[in-house]
């Protein structure tokens, strides 16, 4: 069985996710968001703590705030970056997207995708499985990554609670956004924990009922 943790990083507030199973200890890290070196010993100590093994550094999008912590992971536990593509460009431009948040964190390396995801693609995480979903309009290359045995459904900055993702920054399109959201979130069972990029969890169903930017 899969079990997840969350922890809350950065001056972004960016929710970073440990996926393991609990049968192997093999384990995921998704969107690092750390940004000191408190970040990373907190991260590091849960991981030490619960004797897991990293074997995927997975980014849901390359947006600035989820991935400061990709460094660190990649040289700590020797995991190549996991990334659709598409995003390819905003990972070759982190130093920009830096400056054009005001951050001041010197010089970010640019980021290299390892292994490239797409649509239909399943992350192996000992015996269970991640399945990948390409939901763009967020940022071109925006995955979702979907766990049906365990019952729920990691949306980086694609579905948040009572809310969606920004579609101003560069390679943003609302209306893909829409699209991919109605067509493929929407579709999962009610009871789907959303475990967001950002702010609290939810459901599916609640999203499906109560979220004003998806009500028809």
């Amino acid at each position: 069985m899969l079990k997840i943790q969350s922890f809350e990083f950065n001056a972004f507030g960016v929710n970073t996710y440990v996926v393991w199973d609990d049968a192997t200890r093999e384990a995921a890290v998704i969107d690092p968001g750390m940004a000191s070196a408190a970040d990373n010993a907190l991260l590091e100590s849960f991981i030490d703590e619960c004797q897991l093994t990293v074997v995927h550094l997975v980014n849901t999008h390359l947006h600035i705030d989820h991935t400061l912590g990709d460094d660190f992971v990649t040289n700590r536990y020797g995991t190549p970056l996991e990334a659709n593509d598409k995003d390819e460009f905003l990972g070759a431009a982190r130093d920009g997207q830096a400056r054009m948040f005001g951050m001041r964190i010197g010089s970010l390396s640019p980021l290299k995708i390892g292994v490239r995801l797409n649509e239909g693609d399943r992350i192996m995480i000992g015996s269970e499985a991640l399945d990948v979903l390409e939901v763009p309009g967020h940022s071109p290359g925006s995955l979702v990554l979907y766990a049906p045995s365990a019952g729920f459904v990691i949306t980086g900055d694609v579905l948040f609670r009572r809310s969606i993702g920004r579609t101003d920054l560069p390679g943003g399109n609302h209306r893909q956004l829409l699209e991919g959201i109605f067509t493929k979130l929407l579709r999962l069972p009610d009871n789907t924990v959303v475990y967001p990029g950002h702010g609290p969890s939810t459901t599916i169903g609640q999203e499906r009922r109560m979220n004003p930017m998806l009500i028809q």
